[in-house]
Parts: C-alpha cells; structure tokens; sequence
C-alpha cells in the first residue's frame, strides 16, 4: 500500500463542531471538527451508504441524517443502529493551518 498525505482544506474552513465534505482521490472524506482537533471519515454510512457529512456532530460521534446511525469519528466504530460495521477512518495533521490526510491507495473495507 502506498501512502501520501495529500493538503485537503485550511483549517480556518472547518469551524469547532462542525463537519464539511471534500474529496479526496475521487471519494467523498468527512472532515471533522471536534474540539479543535480534527478527524477524517469516508462520507458513506455503513447501514445504507447515507451522507454522514450531512450528519450531526456532537462531541465525537458523527449521526447519519437518514436512520441516526451514530459512529465514533476517532475509530470509526459504529456505536448506535442500525449500522453495525464501522466506517472507514484516514489519519489526518494539520500543519501552518493547513490539513492535511493520508490517502492510501488499494484500500478495502
């Protein structure tokens, strides 16, 4: 697997609590928010493939807008159903208020 850490936003486009989506190699990446740090989620529930960029965050658990699936945005384990299979997760640093994720190319689920 080969590994890049590719800048997708400035963090000044990221306000505290909230989530905003960017692509990244052609998918849809969940930036999000919470506390001042910020975490990367693919942007399909595992339940039914909802938006989760379009979900509530509080704290940090991310809640799909169409069945309240709730994962954790650190691991990206699913913690409320009716998803039971996590959602995949991307390493992320910020640097000079810029961030930045790790784009991994040949992954799986």
């Amino acid at each position: 697997m080969i590994e890049e850490w590719v800048r997708i936003a400035r963090i000044d486009e990221l306000p505290d609590g909230e989530v905003r989506v960017f692509e990244l190699e052609g998918e849809g990446i969940a930036l999000c928010n919470a506390g001042g740090e910020v975490f990367a989620i693919e942007d399909i529930c595992t339940h039914d493939d909802g938006p989760l960029g379009e979900g509530h965050l509080e704290g940090h658990c991310i809640e799909c807008p169409r069945h309240g699936a709730r994962f954790d945005i650190r691991t990206g384990a699913a913690v409320r159903m009716p998803a039971v299979a996590p959602v995949g997760t991307y390493p992320v640093k910020t640097e000079n208020g810029e961030v930045f994720v790790q784009a991994r190319r040949e992954r799986g689920r």
